[in-house]
């Protein structure tokens, strides 16, 4: 393994057993838990940590200032020898294939939490244009007789975690985005007359005995949201993104390695990129998860079944996974999958409430299903409704004033913050949400708060600007849980202590 960096693809060790599905290894640490015991449609945060089991208010997260950032070194592990692997970090991690060193230093918070409004804006322009596209097209229709689709619009802007996958035969590891709000998946490839820098050579097709370009007559093609035909009638497809970072190039298949060379899908549809530009980091491409055909989730299907789940752990300096097929953890608890036809390519779920230290916020639960909420692997942080937001915050704000901790400047988007300087250990609320049919979620501690440093922790949720937009559960609230996408059933799952 090379210094500061993490094996590559197939050498980390999965979170679940050795069992047979494509596991990719997502970088973040796990940090010391000891689960509260809840009802049986409760999920324990994974992270939650308390002085001493007879803690008098199992409620709150004690946690030792010296640990609230991440570790400035890589803290993989070695795989067993009969698990199927593959590499998944954090694009801005000690982890991450491209070394902070030679990028030029990572990010600052403030630019994060920026891109961060960026994703956030372009989905709910996305949905916003989609509504919209869909109640004229109705109204067409009407008139008509038919029945008209209705445009997407823009993609979203680019996620935060990376996985490793093999491309071609023979298989080239390939260090991609990975994004369940997405759908096409795609990589650079040359040749290539405007491509932005990335670690790895760019992928050849010439020397990939398994690459063929779909034709324009297609469905693989017609069924893009942006296309278009070339002089040799193959399909090129484009993609803009929310923070304006854009690819296109041609449509083609060839072998997707994921894990083991017999964890393989042939004929694997993606987007040979050769004019790509924006804020894709040292990354090679991108891997859509989304729900529509294109997706690599719905291509795996057939082979894998068709759920996969992922857990994001608590810092950027560790290990966690993502599994297509595979199992379902035990302790999973699940509420129902919505569909909504307008924006089909989306993960909605009901969300109905949430709770501060054990106590239900008075929030009304239509505060939350007049605009419906989305689950995202690639927004940073929650945003809520701006009334369940302001009730949230009052409620932790008055929790938090127990000890009378210092407030701090805002950071970017988040304005509940405080400075923990001088203090060995802190006492946090914690905070659980409230799905359709009783599940309940308590988060990690390191989904409670977002920390850029110890004298600057700040509640790791933030409003939305009008009550009409779409809610967003966002990759922090989901850290060090087992998030189950089970598309069969139409169904969401989340499990404590998902990264062990």
């Amino acid at each position: 393994m090379a210094s500061g960096g993490v094996p590559r693809r197939g050498a980390l060790s999965s979170a679940f057993s050795s069992t047979v599905s494509p596991v990719l290894l997502i970088a973040a640490v796990a940090l010391v838990a000891s689960p509260r015991r809840l009802g049986a449609s409760s999920v324990a945060g994974a992270g939650t940590r308390t002085t001493s089991s007879s803690d008098p208010d199992p409620d709150w997260h004690v946690v030792g200032v010296a640990s609230l950032l991440p570790a400035a070194v890589c803290t993989a592990s070695t795989a067993a020898s009969n698990s199927t692997v593959l590499n998944v970090v954090h694009r801005h991690g000690p982890c991450s294939p491209s070394p902070v060193q030679s990028r030029g230093g990572a990010p600052s918070h403030t630019e994060l939490l920026d891109h961060d409004q960026a994703r956030v804006d372009s989905i709910h322009r996305k949905i916003a244009a989609a509504a919209s596209a869909t109640v004229l097209d109705q109204a067409r229709a009407a008139k008509k007789g038919v029945s008209l689709p209705a445009q997407r619009g823009i993609s979203l802007g680019t996620g935060n975690y990376v996985v490793s996958v093999g491309l071609g035969t023979p298989a080239r590891d390939m260090t991609v985005v990975f994004d369940t709000g997405s759908d096409l998946s795609w990589v650079q490839c040359t040749p290539c007359s405007d491509c932005y820098e990335q670690k790895d050579p760019l992928f050849d097709p010439a020397r990939s005995s398994t690459y063929s370009a779909v034709p324009c007559a297609e469905p693989e093609c017609q069924g893009l949201d942006s296309r278009s035909c070339s002089r040799d009638k193959k399909c090129r497809y484009e993609v803009v993104y929310g923070d304006q970072s854009q690819t296109d190039g041609d449509l083609a298949r060839d072998t997707l390695t994921l894990g083991t060379p017999s964890d393989t899908l042939p004929g694997f549809v993606f987007g040979c990129g050769d004019k790509d530009t924006g804020l894709f980091g040292k990354a090679d491409g991108l891997v859509g998860l989304g729900r529509e055909k294109v997706s690599l989730s719905s291509q795996a299907a057939a082979r894998f079944g068709a759920r996969f789940s992922y857990c994001l752990p608590s810092s950027p300096s560790g290990v966690g996974y993502l599994s297509l097929g595979g199992p379902v953890p035990g302790n999973a608890r699940f509420t129902a999958m919505v569909t909504r036809r307008d924006t089909p390519s989306f993960y909605y779920v009901n969300l109905v409430g949430v709770k501060v230290g054990g106590r239900t916020v008075r929030i009304s639960p239509i505060v939350f299903s007049a605009p419906g909420t989305v689950i995202d692997s690639g927004t940073v942080i929650t945003r809520l409704p701006p009334r369940a937001y302001a009730a949230l915050r009052t409620a932790f704000a008055r929790s938090m004033g127990r000890y009378s901790y210092k407030k701090a400047p805002a950071v970017s988007i988040l304005d509940t913050c405080y400075d923990f300087t001088g203090h060995t250990t802190v006492r946090i609320p914690s905070v659980a949400l409230v799905f359709a049919g009783g599940t309940t979620v308590a988060l990690d501690f390191s989904g409670v708060l977002y920390v850029a440093k110890a004298s600057q922790a700040c509640l790791a949720f933030a409003p939305n600007g009008d009550g009409t937009d779409v809610g967003i559960l966002g990759n922090t609230q989901q850290k060090t849980l087992a998030v189950v996408y089970d598309v069969a059933n139409q169904k969401i799952g989340f499990g404590a202590n998902g990264c062990r």
